[in-house]
């Protein structure tokens, strides 16, 4: 950890780390005065970075004469650090360095899935940024080899780079400038504060802007902010974001605002104690948090939906210990300030019957499907027709559906979710796969033939369950006769 020159800062972190109770760690704290470090920091930064200065005066950290130095100071040795005008800095101000002062929240953003954001560097989403979009064409100091310009511009971006230094504290340029929110840091640190609390004025007020999640939760296969602003959550907050005081200090719903929730809300701020009534217990309060897994009960991410504490397990956080109960009653506890018990329980069964019909009609089998029929396609991923029909039906469309769901989007759970889904299953999967049994079935490798036979007989099989039978035109007679006297009824009531 970068450490100061400075005897006033010094003496400061010696009190932090021996003198405070633990429990009292987590506290920022404030400098009787600013240093004279950032004093000459400022000297030319006010005039050079006018801008980086304003947004500094502004801030929390200026009432609090925390400065320049104190943010970007550095120790010999540490990997990005140089000299400057007399004193030794970085560039990078690491989530390490936050924890200073910030120890509590940075603990918590350590153990998120937000930390690790920066692992999609080997994952197949990134093979598509690298490879069948990208080439080798941008060539910097620290990639001679060469690096694809759309992971670096994209991906990159949100997710978060590993960051490259050069000689003399300089950062290689295909990974810096980055703020991805987990960006992997040359102090070994994961993450990047100023994804949400841009720097230099850090404001809370910005970070509890629903636009702010957007930067990186929009566009075909997370499009969460598209979804909020379509639900009446985001309806409530277009039509009052100026009532929600969304500047105080404090900001716990229902005792600073109640007309509107953000993503912060649900997901991050703190909710108040309630009181036991006849009808229920109390309820205690809740603390802001910034491990934005502790209240969501299912990881959409994957083909196939799992509950939270799977996915931290294989990601060796320690959230694998707290089950996807107690992260719903979580949020449970923020919902009930806006909305009666019965509300909220009900909300969840029609949440989890989506999950549940994604998974059953087209997920399971689908995979299934999909796994059959490696054997008949081509060695390389994304060569094959069927890798774009069934990435897509489930990384885009089926994550629509079920976000959709999870947020109350019925525009996104219904016609950019489950219909695309169905659609694609319907009238590119189910034809690709009859393709690649019918060249199977041709083919004089017997093991491609016996591959075929395989993809058939469970290809048959889904189609012919209750699920799908529809298609096959086996539908059971009495529910086939039902439906058509629903149309022929709504036919007659809305008839001209």
């Amino acid at each position: 950890m970068r450490t100061p020159t400075s005897y006033l800062v010094a003496g400061l972190l010696t009190l932090l780390s021996g003198a405070v109770a633990p429990s009292a760690r987590a506290q920022a704290w404030a400098l009787p005065e600013i240093s004279k470090e950032t004093k000459a920091c400022l000297e030319c930064h006010k005039l050079d970075n006018t801008g980086v200065y304003q947004q500094w005066g502004a801030s929390k950290h200026y009432r609090a004469n925390v400065g320049c130095f104190e943010c970007h100071m550095a120790s010999e040795g540490d990997p990005d650090a140089f000299m400057h005008e007399g004193q030794r800095i970085a560039t990078i101000v690491s989530p390490k360095d936050c924890a200073r002062c910030h120890s509590k929240e940075a603990a918590e953003f350590a153990g998120s899935h937000h930390s690790k954001g920066a692992r999609i560097l080997g994952s197949l989403d990134n093979t598509l940024a690298e490879v069948v979009e990208g080439n080798r064409g941008m060539k910097t100091p620290g990639f001679p080899g060469g690096n694809s310009a759309a992971a670096v511009n994209g991906c990159w971006q949100c997710h978060g780079s590993e960051v490259k230094v050069l000689a003399n504290g300089k950062l290689d340029p295909a990974t810096w400038p980055n703020t991805g929110i987990g960006r992997i840091n040359p102090d070994g640190s994961e993450g990047s504060c100023s994804a949400c609390h841009s720097r230099h004025s850090f404001s809370a007020e910005q970070a509890r802007h629903p636009d702010n999640c957007g930067k990186c939760h929009m566009g075909p296969d997370h499009p969460q902010m598209e979804i909020y602003y379509e639900s009446k959550h985001g309806i409530a907050f277009r039509a009052f974001k100026d009532k929600l005081n969304m500047d105080s200090a404090k900001w716990v719903v229902g005792e600073d605002y109640n007309l509107a929730p953000t993503c912060a809300t649900c997901h991050m701020s703190a909710t108040p104690a309630r009181a036991a009534t006849k009808d229920r217990p109390a309820i205690p309060a809740q603390a802001v948090t910034h491990d934005v897994g502790m209240r969501i009960s299912w990881n959409n991410r994957p083909e196939i939906s799992v509950r939270p504490e799977v996915s931290d397990k294989k990601m060796g956080l320690a959230g694998a210990e707290v089950n996807w109960e107690t992260r719903r009653n979580n949020m449970k506890n923020v919902c009930i300030n806006c909305h009666e018990r019965q509300w909220v329980d009900n909300f969840y069964v029609q949440y989890d019957s989506l999950i549940d019909l994604y998974h059953e009609k087209f997920a399971v089998p689908g995979l299934e499907l999909y796994k059959l029929a490696k054997p008949l396609m081509g060695p390389v991923q994304f060569a094959n027709h069927l890798d774009w029909i069934w990435y897509e039906l489930w990384h885009h469309e089926g994550r629509r559906a079920r976000h959709g769901a999870s947020m109350m989007g019925p525009d996104y759970t219904h016609w950019h979710g489950t219909y695309e889904v169905a659609k694609h299953f319907y009238s590119k999967m189910v034809p690709e796969l009859e393709h690649l049994i019918e060249k199977g079935r041709a083919s004089t490798d017997d093991t491609k033939k016996a591959a075929a036979e395989a993809l058939a007989k469970k290809l048959e099989e889904v189609l012919n369950s209750a699920n799908h039978n529809w298609y096959l035109n086996k539908m059971d007679p009495a529910e086939k006769a039902e439906r058509e006297r629903r149309q022929q009824e709504f036919q007659k009531r809305y008839a001209k």
